[in-house]
């Protein structure tokens, strides 16, 4: 199998199904913010952090990776006409969203009260996250207005809602893990 196709040429891609649209459709632009968001957790995974967060962040690079076919693919196309399921893999869903939650509720349960907002930096770990937490923050944005135009999968947003709050719990535990003070943004008058 060859790596290029060339069906793409004029600017044109294929979502799952074979529908074929503009490069920058609202549903490309969605999945494909959701690919760079995989990209930037791979980044935070290849840190020196501990084992049991990097088993966490390939988890969660996997999820992304369904989340991102389950967007792939359009309303019209999830079904087949003989009413099976298009897109035959385990979706994001509940349990998805709940593990994100459980993984927040223990780091955050390990860390001091927030008592301002928190500016990123400090660390190149921590300030990985904070770039992927704004990443993830774009794609949930997309995915909003994507649902606006064409309905997708309510778990789809609630995952991306999710993650972006993991992200942020989790630049605060590689803050304390990595000895490093949190920068606190205190406003000051000029």
């Amino acid at each position: 199998m060859k790596i290029y196709t060339k069906t793409g040429d004029k600017g044109t891609t294929a979502l799952f199904g074979g529908t074929r649209v503009k490069k920058y459709n609202l549903r490309i632009d969605s999945y494909g913010t959701v690919d760079e968001l995989n990209s930037y957790i791979g980044l935070i995974k290849d840190q020196k952090i501990s084992e049991e967060i990097k088993v966490s962040l390939l988890k969660i690079q996997n999820e992304l990776f369904t989340l991102g076919a389950m967007l792939a693919t359009p309303p019209e196309k999830e079904t087949l006409k003989n009413g099976k399921e298009r897109l035959n893999i385990p979706k994001v869903e509940v349990n998805s969203i709940q593990f994100l939650e459980n993984e927040i509720d223990k780091m955050d349960s390990e860390l001091p009260q927030m008592t301002h907002f928190i500016l990123p930096g400090g660390h190149q770990a921590v300030s990985f996250c904070h770039i992927a937490r704004c990443v993830c923050r774009r794609a949930e944005r997309l995915s909003v207005e994507l649902n606006d135009e064409e309905n997708i999968n309510d778990d789809i947003l609630k995952y991306l809602n999710r993650l972006s709050d993991y992200l942020f719990v989790l630049a605060r535990k590689l803050s304390k893990d990595l000895s490093v003070a949190e920068i606190k943004w205190i406003p000051t008058k000029n």
